[in-house]
């Protein structure tokens, strides 16, 4: 499975750039990932996240349109899901990512209030896509 729909909801189309914040704690996946997006003049990455705290501060900064947002960072256990919903929902969409799509990830990943969660191994067929049928107003569909 590749992605699994957690709600649905639409990205605004008045900026000519997609704004993404990546926040994953491993380097070695934020640079994937970079090297993925940059491949897309559409969308453009302002801002990297280690942790949930850097996450939320910097999602309250930038405004992304997108947080694509690491299930489990060292301090996801310091932030109740609930604050971090809040503060991320407020002008984004969460695309969570995880190496495990079992129930309690899938649980975990609408608890923060993620439209969708993707499987990391499935990123670079997956994520791109994702992004633009958000930010074209579709709905996410299970895979």
């Amino acid at each position: 499975m590749s992605e699994v729909v957690i709600g649905s909801s639409t990205l605004r189309n008045n900026d000519i750039a997609i704004k993404v914040l990546l926040a994953d704690d491993s380097e070695i996946v934020r640079r994937g990932i970079r090297q993925l997006l940059a491949t897309r003049a559409e969308i453009k990455i302002v801002g990297e996240a280690a942790d949930y705290a850097e996450t939320i501060r910097m999602a309250t900064d930038l405004h992304p349109r997108v947080v694509i947002l690491d299930l489990h960072m060292p301090d996801q256990n310091k932030i109740p899901p609930q604050e971090i919903k809040s503060k991320l929902n407020h002008s984004s969409q969460v695309l969570a990512i995880s190496i495990w799509n079992d129930d309690e990830s899938r649980e975990l990943a609408e608890s923060l209030g993620a439209v969708v969660l993707l499987d990391k191994m499935n990123l670079g067929s997956a994520l791109i896509p994702a992004i633009i049928e958000l930010e074209h107003g579709h709905s996410l569909t299970a895979c």
